[in-house]
């Protein structure tokens, strides 16, 4: 997921890798892609070593310099393959360790289950809103194109979807 995340960026511009963990975290994009802001610079060193993405300029600022990234050639034929092995998984990912949980929901006490299922509650509400102000610190950054904004529209749904089981749940234990 990394590579093909930081690939895809570098396709659109060159970029430092601060400057992607920046765009990622700002976004909200680490959250719902599993990438670990410390991951970047990895992927970047080892792509590197492997002619997908070069050095197209050393920035100074200051004492400090930076090297922006572009992708290469191979970088692109990378890119594409992985962007067409990521349509083809299956995008359907089940809660399994809260679908465990309430497997086995009848040996707590209808107080601790409630407390659980509000704490869950709280969770997704906070992971919503951050993937809400994800969108804009995005749209802010650069265009929204109409798949991009789908893409976000279909993120919210699964957050209120979770979040409508687990009201019910909370209702269903009062």
């Amino acid at each position: 997921m990394t590579r093909l995340m930081v690939l895809g960026l570098l396709k659109s511009k060159p970029m430092s890798g601060y400057e992607i963990q920046q765009l990622l975290t700002k976004s909200q994009t680490d959250a719902w892609a599993g990438i670990l802001p410390g991951s970047i610079y990895h992927a970047l060193k080892k792509m590197e070593k492997e002619v997908l993405v070069e050095i197209d300029a050393i920035e100074q600022t200051g004492n400090r310099s930076k090297a922006i990234y572009k992708i290469t050639a191979a970088g692109e034929k990378e890119f594409s393959q992985l962007l067409v092995e990521s349509l083809q998984v299956s995008s359907v990912h089940l809660p399994s360790q809260l679908y465990t949980g309430l497997s086995f929901i009848q040996y707590l006490e209808k107080d601790e289950i409630r407390q659980a299922l509000q704490n869950q509650q709280l969770l997704l509400e906070a992971q919503l809103d951050q993937q809400k102000a994800g969108i804009e610190v995005k749209r802010n950054h650069m265009p929204m194109d109409e798949v991009t904004e789908m893409l976000f529209q279909n993120v919210f749904k699964q957050y209120e979807l979770q979040l409508d089981l687990i009201r019910n749940l909370i209702r269903h234990y009062e």
